[in-house]
């Protein structure tokens, strides 16, 4: 219940106290003055855009039922994939293509449209984290090499509490040989160098014979560190990406080497995307404060966090940027920390923190937008995020080119209210529901002059792609859904369209996250696909993995592939449409009692601490104790996948609510070690978690798009009350 004494009303809207203060104290001062007209342009701003907004999500209503009633309509016939693209287009969920064009954004920073390379993303709530991410721009191989399971955790090579020479060898060993293969010496190997020195202008490696060497390439020779006879730092380049070799003959590791070469920095996450979205807890004022607080930190690089780590205490704080010389000896600066993006909310939600003259909450992308540009506008002038003072802001879950053009003309409003200059604000596309995927290039085309950023989402699409054609039968295993022709046709769809749209070395065509944080061998293994693919960014989920994954950078030169995928892509609108579906299950008990107790697991493992902790991501341990990066995309698609076999009748309320139960004790003896962790199997019937979890699934199939804010939200907010947490 709305206590409207919290409010302030100004002209058709109710503003939440702190929120009024916030704008009026924090973002704006002496300098910065509030315009008296300020709240009368934001009040008419959102009584246009609001109608807007709700026509827009009761499209999205109106949609489901026509497509659900399309199905049970032809339940009893083989489905007709042409009958049914003739069906979508007919009611104007497939909207006509037009001609082909090119987009035109200007003022992208090179970060996004000429160098490839990883792309974190971190809740923008936690200031650790997001310091962190800011700070990870470079990244040591060494310390990620030795902290992974790169280097195999036994034997010989096991991580001991005090440092292992043989492990670190092997650290060695695997970086020297990384700079073999990508940054390659002349008949010699980095193994055998012994110094360095640059006379002028030019770079010599020397042996142990003092036999002199160059690199292959010495266009790869960027710069240095310290005097030219004797540098503590050797900076080379490869597609892009700079790497920084580190000397130091008295350190630890640099000692005991032939070149004293201590560590090797690698330019990793060029990008952060600081999220307001999936990967936090903000249901209240409180938070959205909070949040902005944090990105206005960021911004003016004032965040600072007190961290204690090996009973050490000290200030985290954002990096500088790296003054270093070229080869000539002139001056020049390296950027110290990653370009910052924000990721605000889809249309969907709404929030508290404004009410309308009937007291209904309005949309929180809305406000998300203008205290975005408003933090903003305050640092604009101090700011060094980017060199062309460009805005980007990432927007989620949109269904389709309409909603995509509310976007725009959201930012249109806003830059004109703020008096930014037009395009000020640039958008990404996330293109993670099944509408957005199939009209991808009138998605683009109505952001053609702001879109910097296409990425597709496999988990947000895959429940999307379940809740769609929750009617059309049941799912295969969640386990098998990667193999689903789908999923091919639409990771290729997005690479295709976004370079015929012109996105190559302008925009990011992105891929999505690694979700195994402590499986990088693995990742190693696997995700340098993405860049194969075309993408010039793809998401990983700490900086360990973005110094990791920055390899495959220097291995793929993505743009130089662009012109053969470009000419060889081969996917059509139909590749889209083949549904999950699987005709006449032929699943033993055992099979659907394991996948439904792996689903439980995921949920229950996540939903607890959302609620209880306000944690929005995290690493929850699987039903085989492997951590995986859970998010409300991952909880998503499980709460949707178990609706749907409930739907058709695979397991039954029975067997899915017993499940539950069980698996709330394992849940509960996987956290016993966390002091913050509140138990859910001592009450079930009060635990506003276990309680939670359960409603996600069982009204699974009525939330709109099958998304999980709604559910959340509403019962966070209950835990917040009872426990009088602000």
């Amino acid at each position: 219940m709305v206590n409207i004494q919290e409010y302030i009303k100004i002209h058709d809207h109710f503003i939440n106290k702190s929120l009024h203060g916030f704008i009026k104290n924090d973002l704006f001062n002496d300098d910065l003055k509030l315009d008296k007209n300020f709240w009368l342009n934001f009040n008419n701003l959102l009584n246009e855009l609001e109608p807007k907004r709700k026509v827009l999500i009761k499209q999205r209503e109106n949609f489901q039922k026509q497509i659900n009633k399309w199905h049970l309509d032809n339940k009893n016939n083989f489905f007709d994939k042409k009958k049914y693209t003739k069906f979508l287009t007919k009611i104007g969920y497939i909207v006509k293509e037009g001609e082909n064009f090119k987009i035109e954004t200007k003022n992208i920073d090179e970060e996004i449209s000429s160098i490839a390379g990883p792309q974190l993303v971190v809740p923008l709530l936690n200031s650790r984290y997001a310091i962190n991410a800011a700070n990870a721009r470079w990244g040591s191989l060494y310390d990620a090499l030795y902290g992974s399971d790169i280097i195999p955790n036994q034997g010989q090579t096991k991580i001991l509490k005090q440092y292992n020479k043989f492990r670190g060898l092997e650290v060695i060993k695997y970086g020297k040989n990384h700079l073999d293969a990508l940054f390659p010496l002349s008949n010699c190997s980095f193994h055998d160098i012994e110094s360095v020195k640059i006379i002028d202008s030019n770079l010599f490696f020397y042996n142990n014979q003092n036999e002199i060497f160059h690199l292959s390439s010495p266009n790869q020779f960027e710069g240095y560190i310290g005097e030219p006879d004797s540098p503590q730092e050797v900076i080379l380049k490869k597609n892009g990406l700079h790497i920084r070799l580190q000397i130091d003959k008295n350190h630890f590791i640099g000692k005991n080497d032939k070149c004293n070469l201590k560590d090797i920095i690698i330019e990793s996450a060029l990008s952060v995307i600081m999220d307001c979205e999936d990967s936090i807890v903000s249901v209240d004022t409180y938070d959205k404060i909070s949040t902005f607080k944090n990105w206005l930190g960021l911004l003016n690089e004032t965040l600072e966090v007190k961290v204690s780590k090996n009973e050490n205490k000290f200030i985290r704080k954002l990096n500088n940027d790296i003054q270093y010389k070229l080869p000539n000896g002139k001056n020049k600066l390296l950027k110290g920390k990653s370009l910052l993006l924000i990721r605000n909310v889809g249309h969907l939600m709404s929030t508290s923190s404004i009410l309308d003259k009937n007291k209904n909450e309005v949309g929180e992308g809305i406000l998300d937008t203008l205290l975005t540009c408003l933090c903003y506008l305050k640092t604009i002038n101090i700011s060094s995020n980017s060199k062309f003072k460009s805005l980007y802001i990432v927007k989620p879950k949109m269904h389709g080119p309409e909603e995509v053009e509310f976007s725009v003309h959201t930012f249109s409003l806003i830059e004109q209210m703020l008096k930014l200059p037009k395009n000020t604000i640039k958008i990404g596309i996330m293109d993670e529901e099944r509408r957005t995927t199939l009209n991808l290039k009138e998605c683009i085309r109505a952001a053609r002059d702001r879109v910097f950023f296409i990425n597709t989402g496999f988990l947000d699409r895959t429940g999307d792609e379940i809740h769609t054609s929750m009617e059309a039968g049941s799912m295969v295993k969640k386990t098998e859904m990667k193999k689903e022709q789908w999923i091919n046709a639409y990771e290729k769809w997005n690479v295709s369209v976004g370079l015929k749209c012109g996105f190559s070395r302008i925009a990011q065509i992105g891929k999505g996250m690694w979700a195994m944080p402590d499986m990088m061998s693995k990742m190693m293994d696997e995700k340098i696909a993405h860049c194969e693919a075309g993408a010039n960014t793809a998401w990983v989920p700490s900086p360990t993995a973005a110094t990791l994954h920055a390899l495959h950078y220097h291995h793929t030169d993505v743009f130089s592939l662009h012109k053969s995928i470009k000419k060889d892509a081969k996917v059509c609108l139909g590749d889209l449409l083949n549904i999950p579906l699987i005709d006449k299950p032929s699943w033993s008990k055992e099979e659907i009692q394991k996948e439904l107790e792996n689903n439980i697991q995921g949920i229950l493992g996540y939903v607890v601490r959302w609620i209880n902790n306000g944690i929005g991501c995290s690493k929850v341990p699987d039903i085989n104790n492997i951590g995986l990066m859970e998010d409300r995309a991952t909880l998503r698609i499980s709460s949707q996948h178990i609706a749907n076999w409930l739907h058709h009748k695979i397991c039954k309320n029975e067997q899915v609510m017993e499940t539950f139960n069980r698996m709330a004790f394992v849940v509960d003896k996987q956290n016993e070690k966390d002091l913050d962790y509140i138990s859910m199997s001592k009450d079930l019937k009060n635990s506003i978690a276990f309680n939670t979890a359960c409603e996600l699934v069982f009204k699974g199939k009525e939330q709109p798009s099958g998304y999980t804010e709604p559910i959340l939200h509403t019962n966070r907010l209950k835990f917040k009350s009872e426990n009088n947490i602000n």
